[in-house]
């Protein structure tokens, strides 16, 4: 029987990526706060079409708008881990990444009664410490890497990439990978960001984007009898009215479509069931 699963996620970062940027003067931050406005509005939107989704949410979100977050987890939403700051694991060391990890750990529990059991790194950027201290932590599923698109697959230790030799893998861990990709992302197409490091346009049209977006499941419809497909969204990026209107379109379709819509954490259980190995 075909089943075809789609993952509904949202990065609730609030001020925190600008803030791990530095871009710290009031009108950045003032378009991390409209965050806020976008998670009432997509709160509103799942919660009539009866859909759970997973929000990764920085422990500085947590407890900086506390209010919000027991919103999310009232509606029976999954919280997942986005560290603390938001600031990418690979610019951290070993014990200042470990050290947010378990900050941000914290935080969830304190929101949600227990330890979170996903994890997505902010800016999708692994430090070599992030697996062996996830492993440590008990945690069931990784979403920042993009080595498939509709299945997910248990994540490597230790890979070496040497400039001039063969690439060599290393182990697999019991962590399940719930895959993601840019193009599913809603911030680089649409999110306007200026840095010290450049200028990202984004601003294209959400009607394309969304359509692109289908054509992605609707490709794994056709092409497996199984799979999970994950969408990222940022509430200060698709909370926009007219975003809003073009992803409930979008939702609609799917939904046409006989999507099954399920929190990250239960296509992961679903996902280890098949590729073997016990339920965390």
């Amino acid at each position: 029987m075909p089943r075809h699963i789609v993952c509904l996620t949202f990065d609730f970062d609030t001020e925190s990526g600008f803030i791990a940027r530095g871009m710290t003067t009031p009108t950045p931050l003032s378009r991390g706060e409209f965050g806020l406005v976008g998670a009432a509005r997509i709160l509103d939107l799942l919660k009539a079409h009866g859909i759970r989704a997973t929000w990764f949410t920085p422990g500085f979100t947590i407890e900086s708008h506390p209010e919000m977050c027991a919103l999310v987890v009232e509606a029976g939403h999954e919280i997942g881990h986005h560290g603390w700051s938001h600031v990418a694991p690979a610019a951290m060391t070993r014990d200042e990444e470990e050290a947010d990890l378990l900050r941000a750990t914290e935080s969830i529990r304190r929101l949600t009664g227990a330890a979170p059991v996903g994890y997505r790194s902010p800016a999708w950027d692994l430090s070599e410490n992030t697996l062996s201290l996830l492993e440590a932590q008990g945690f069931l599923y990784d979403s920042s890497l993009m080595g498939a698109d509709y299945w997910p697959y248990r994540v490597r230790r230790g890979d070496v990439a040497e400039l001039g030799k063969p690439y060599v893998k290393g182990p697999e861990t019991d962590l399940i990978e719930m895959p993601i990709s840019w193009t599913l992302d809603d911030h680089p197409h649409f999110e306007y960001l200026r840095t010290p490091q450049g200028i990202m346009p984004g601003l294209q049209s959400p009607r394309v984007v969304m359509q692109n977006w289908l054509d992605e499941f609707l490709y794994m419809r056709k092409s497996v009898n199984w799979g999970v497909l994950t969408y990222t969204m940022h509430p200060y990026v698709i909370g926009r009215g007219f975003r809003m209107l073009a992803f409930e379109e979008f939702l609609g379709k799917l939904i046409d479509g006989g999507v099954v819509f399920m929190t990250m954490v239960e296509a992961a259980r679903e996902a280890r069931g098949r590729l073997g190995g016990g339920e965390r």
